[in-house]
């Protein structure tokens, strides 16, 4: 389904056009996360980009992604891969139900299609940059007259391997973590044959107790700190 064309239609919906102004007036007041627009990424890209924040009925997107089998047999190895968006324009009760969701891409099988997923994604990233940047003349309802719709993707959702596909990073073995990169703590289990990751004790605050109990945990103290997450800047200079 094209993406643009959908968007454009639900302001065509005076009931729609209203829902899709409900983020900007029902922040929750009491701290408490009831919908992404209560999340710190949501005040940072507005803090960020205030002018696509100042228009009320600019869309923010959630992509996600992920293999199945559609063929109820557990011998078939086929797989397709789905591609939805999800539009946090909208209020709760109404952003997850499944006509809201958009089927962007539909990837046939018989099996997935790993790190060429790009390939596939093109014409989606394509209006997705086209309603970053540009923008589309769109019909408003509501008002009855005529603004530029403007999108931001805030998040993607997956499982750590359709991660790593997606984003075109490690997800296993000695530097596992997308996030520490090359600074992962890993360990080689010697007769398990893979690298499992240990070393949590490294979050926790200096003083904490946990730090220096060996026998609880690898027969070592902890005196460590985690790692800083990496900025985009920093994952596109190491790639």
């Amino acid at each position: 389904m094209l993406l643009i064309p959908r968007l454009k239609r639900m302001f065509r919906s005076e009931e729609m056009a209203k829902n899709l102004r409900w983020h900007a007036t029902n922040k929750s007041t009491d701290l408490k996360l009831r919908h992404p627009v209560d999340s710190v990424t949501w005040d940072q890209m507005s803090h960020k980009y205030p002018s696509f924040a100042a228009e009320e009925r600019n869309i923010r997107l959630g992509l996600s992604t992920d293999g199945f089998n559609p063929i109820d047999m557990k011998n078939s190895q086929y797989s397709c891969l789905p591609v939805l968006l999800v539009n946090y324009n909208l209020p709760p009760h109404l952003c997850m139900k499944k006509e809201n969701i958009m089927l962007t891409l539909l990837i046939p099988g018989p099996h997935q299609p790993g790190n060429n997923i790009d390939i596939y994604l093109e014409p989606l990233i394509d209006d997705l940059n086209h309603l970053w940047s540009e923008g589309e003349s769109t019909y408003d309802a509501l008002i009855k007259s005529v603004f530029t719709l403007k999108a931001m993707l805030l998040w993607t959702i997956s499982d750590f391997p359709a991660y790593g596909n997606l984003v075109g990073c490690k997800v296993k073995g000695k530097m596992g973590c997308p996030l520490c990169g090359k600074h992962t703590d890993s360990m080689w289990l010697k007769f398990g044959r893979k690298h499992v990751y240990m070393h949590h004790r490294k979050g926790l605050p200096p003083s904490h107790r946990y730090r220096v109990k060996k026998a609880w945990f690898d027969g070592h103290t902890k005196h460590g700190r985690k790692s800083r997450i990496l900025s985009g800047h920093d994952i596109s200079h190491l790639l």
